[in-house]
């Protein structure tokens, strides 16, 4: 072993303690109950969702914290964050045999990218294989055990943070479903509360096609409340028909769906390529809706855009809010996805947008205050989603720096606050 700037080169796979799952037999599993199994595809986020109903093997028993890589696929590692479960096989647990040399900690954050390496240079024609051999091979340098652990702790801090603010994401998605749900059948009354259940005030609600909807809403055709409208695709064997500085919606954008707003588009047309097509720019403010790929996504353009033919849009003007249609929307994606037909690429026609109809408050205070009170979650879900953003690539940063020794760490410092650490 050969110390360099107080690292040591170490074959760091001869100090792991390998453990692969045992076979355990399907004909056992079960969807209810048993013994919790875990399998490749619990891995990533400690799910249970198989039993086994025979004789526990102690051996392969695995524990709340224990490192987990899934030998098939991509390779997953992760820490085991359930109940004591039973190791199925194409799944390896990974331990340290001294934990006096070896931090198991340290151990989890070093050997992600090990073996993501691995998994970026494995061939494979159909499924990618994991070797054991391939992580007892495994070489490197790391520093004494004390600043091993220090490492540990930084990127556990972080790790930490990042937990804490995804499950913040998680309630806030909950909570926004939840009143989404009871805004779309109960509304909000004069006083800005929630109309009470029909079950308890039977005479504030009316009978429609759709069920029971407010008495002060309206069930009404969309194209009598909004000006819909569609869109094409320029030719493309006209490259002046392109890149002129026009936003253009398309299926490469379905990603960018779904959060509220788009600002920004994969292409973009020119004017010229409006003026000798069906192409139209719309104006700001337009919701829009994916009618094939990614069907049910929709959006509220923040400029003039033009869209493809596989999008819907609509200009809301005097009695619709856009924002309410946004949300409208959202809350029936469900629906859209349902109704999409097509024997290779599932498509709404035309013709179904020509019909459809909404259910919404005739005041357009109501809309707004329905689509303001989510608005706001969505405000906090953003502003959560972009802290985590932020936490994930300063980890990032500070795996490649602080598991190379490219910087260096003093064990006699305090840990930063988790706020100032990642500032």
């Amino acid at each position: 072993m050969n110390k360099e700037n107080g690292w040591e080169h170490i074959e760091i796979g001869k100090h792991l303690k390998l453990l692969s799952g045992f076979p355990f037999p399907s004909n056992k599993f079960s969807s209810e109950d048993g013994v919790p199994l875990i399998r490749i595809r619990d891995v990533v986020g400690s799910k249970i969702e198989t039993y086994y109903q025979g004789i526990v093997l102690q051996p392969y028993v695995i524990k709340y914290g224990d490192i987990l890589i899934g030998m098939d696929g991509d390779f997953n590692v992760a820490k085991w964050r359930n109940q004591d479960a039973l190791l199925n096989q194409r799944v390896l647990k990974v331990d340290v045999d001294d934990s006096g040399k070896l931090d198991i900690n340290l151990i989890f954050y070093w050997i992600q990218p090990f073996i993501r390496k691995i998994n970026e240079i494995t061939a494979a024609t159909t499924v990618k294989h994991l070797s054991t051999k391939d992580i007892i091979n495994a070489k490197g340098r790391l520093p004494n055990l004390k600043t091993q652990k220090k490492i540990a702790h930084i990127l556990q801090t972080i790790d930490e943070a990042i937990e804490k603010t995804e499950a913040l994401i998680e309630k806030y998605q909950q909570i926004k479903a939840g009143l989404m749900h009871d805004l779309f059948t109960r509304g909000i009354d004069a006083n800005g509360q929630l109309r009470p259940p029909r079950e308890q005030a039977p005479e504030l609600y009316q009978q429609t096609p759709i069920g029971w909807i407010p008495k002060e809403w309206q069930y009404e055709l969309l194209d009598k409340l909004a000006v819909r409208g569609s869109g094409h695709t320029p030719s493309k064997s006209h490259p002046d028909y392109w890149n002129g500085g026009i936003k253009w919606i398309s299926l490469a954008d379905s990603h960018r769906l779904d959060q509220l707003y788009i600002s920004d588009t994969e292409y973009e047309i020119s004017a010229q390529g409006v003026q000798n097509s069906s192409a139209v720019v719309h104006p700001a403010g337009i919701v829009v809706l994916s009618r094939d790929a990614g069907i049910g996504k929709s959006a509220i353009t923040t400029e003039p855009m033009a869209v493809s033919q596989h999008f819907m849009c609509w200009r809301c003007e005097g009695t619709l809010d856009n924002y309410f249609l946004y949300y409208w929307l959202q809350h029936n994606k469900r629906l859209f996805e349902n109704i999409a037909m097509g024997s290779t690429i599932l498509t709404i026609g035309l013709a179904y947008f020509k019909r459809l109809k909404v259910n919404c408050p005739i005041s357009k205070d109501e809309q707004i205050n329905i689509s303001s009170k989510l608005k706001s979650i969505d405000d906090t879900l953003v502003r959560y989603s972009l802290e985590a953003g932020k936490l994930r690539s300063k980890k990032s940063g500070l795996m490649n720096d602080l598991l190379t020794g490219k910087v260096s760490v003093k064990v006699e410092e305090e840990i930063q606050p988790v706020a100032e650490a990642c500032a």
